[in-house]
């Protein structure tokens, strides 16, 4: 097949089989990643496994926001230490893209407790006991709607926030 050729090229591009979704998905640097100065470090190990920070914002959250954000939690006995964790000072939110960015992440990532990490993994470099474990936050799935549009994070809202490519 002949790359220049238009009908080699339609085919392919016609046949979802050859073509990878790209992803995006939200990740949260917390108050004692950005505190320790990790911000560099930790994109750096997303982007040298292919996932491109597309939208970044280095904000303190609100209760309101925290609350809303770990809604999830709410009947959890740490629901109320961790929305006063996620207030206690900046955090850095990404959107993150890449060829299955939602499973890349979690594997950059690793396990929630770090001793059971894998090696290279972000917890189990740097977080520092399970109970310590407030590194990172991740927004384990895809943020696009069934129309393949980004879903605005709450924490994403405003125009002080470029998406590039959106």
């Amino acid at each position: 097949c002949d790359w220049s050729s238009d009908v080699c090229s339609s085919d392919l591009l016609n046949n979802r089989e050859h073509i990878m979704s790209t992803e995006r998905t939200l990740s949260i640097i917390k108050p004692d990643g950005v505190t320790r100065s990790l911000i560099g470090t930790v994109i750096e190990r997303f982007e040298s496994q292919s996932l491109k920070v597309v939208a970044a914002k280095l904000q303190q959250l609100t209760t309101e926001q925290a609350q809303e954000f770990y809604g999830v939690h709410k009947e959890r006995p740490f629901y109320n230490d961790l929305v006063k964790y996620m207030t206690s000072g900046p955090v850095l939110t990404m959107v993150l893209e890449g060829e299955n960015a939602v499973l890349q992440n979690r594997t950059i990532m690793g396990a929630t407790n770090p001793a059971e990490a894998a090696e290279g993994t972000i917890r189990r470099d740097f977080a520092e006991s399970i109970e310590a474990n407030r590194f990172l936050k991740i927004a384990n799935s895809n943020i696009h709607n069934e129309n393949g549009d980004i879903i605005k994070s709450q924490y994403l809202r405003d125009n002080s926030v470029i998406i590039v490519g959106a």
